[in-house]
């Protein structure tokens, strides 16, 4: 059947165990709850065939700063039909005229560039069962009244504002900050993901304290199975595998247009909140 069979449609909820069930035959692994964090976030559409969903792709902005395109998957079946190119083309009507980033597979990294998508660094994924590590001396909980200097930091590393993101986070995770002189000066999140939890982001001053932050966490979760994407010009990767986190794969950042901003010395990303949401 010819992908001018098939209807494109909003991406509502009705679709969200349809899109568990395509993620888990690309191997990913998202829960329906996850799913749930993307779709709430996004906006997207879906590609059916007959009443079955074969495609999907979500468009999440970050009001009029940017928007990341992300959950773009074509159902086994129906791959070389041009179907990816339909979704996509869906995909940048959502997103107007924000500035756009992604995060490409390999095998998706040629349409990806016809569309005008240019690579801007290397995105690793890290995960595995984590071993026994100190607590670090530096780190605290966060408090309510931190959230709006979290939003400030994170809006300084990623050169948006995710406050929708910030908040979301805040209620189906938690936050650690590093605090100076009263001042907010790193955080990291966590929250339930996949088969365990995922840290990010983490935004920090410098390594060291990116490395305090990601140990917050894990300190208290020896012998649990946890994840991070983090991004090779980090600078974090040799260090997350010597605490039980292995690299097992990841993606190629990509930006449309590809926009250089200088590195704000109070706030680099250390960690991604994950591949779809940058």
């Amino acid at each position: 059947m010819q992908t001018s069979q098939i209807d494109i449609a909003a991406f509502g909820p009705e679709h969200l165990e349809a899109a568990v069930t395509l993620s888990r035959q690309a191997g990913w692994p998202h829960r329906l709850e996850d799913w749930q964090m993307a779709l709430t976030l996004s906006k997207g559409v879906v590609a059916i065939e007959g009443d079955r969903v074969v495609g999907t792709v979500l468009v999440t902005p970050y009001k009029s700063d940017c928007a990341t395109i992300n959950m773009v998957i074509v159902d086994e079946a129906m791959r070389g039909r041009g179907l990816g190119r339909k979704l996509m083309d869906a995909a940048l009507r959502l997103a107007a005229d924000r500035p756009l980033r992604l995060v490409a597979t390999t095998e998706g990294l040629p349409l990806y560039e016809r569309l005008g998508f240019r690579e801007t660094g290397r995105v690793l994924q890290h995960q595995g069962i984590v071993g026994a590590i100190a607590e670090p001396g530096q780190t605290e909980q966060a408090a309510a009244g931190d959230i709006e200097a979290i939003v400030t930091l994170d809006r300084l590393a990623f050169g948006a504002d995710r406050e929708g993101m910030i908040a979301y986070l805040g209620k189906v995770g938690n936050f650690a900050v590093i605090r100076r002189d009263g001042r907010v000066c790193g955080f990291g999140a966590i929250r339930p993901f996949g088969r365990g939890e995922a840290i990010g982001p983490v935004v920090a001053e410098g390594l060291e304290d990116a490395k305090a932050l990601v140990a917050h966490f894990i300190s208290t979760r020896t012998g649990l199975f946890i994840r991070l994407d983090t991004t090779a010009e980090a600078g974090l990767s040799l260090w997350l595998a010597g605490q039980g986190l292995a690299h097992v794969g990841g993606g190629i950042a990509m930006m449309k247009p590809p926009i250089h901003r200088a590195a704000d010395p109070a706030a680099t990303t250390f960690a991604l909140a994950n591949q779809a949401l940058g």
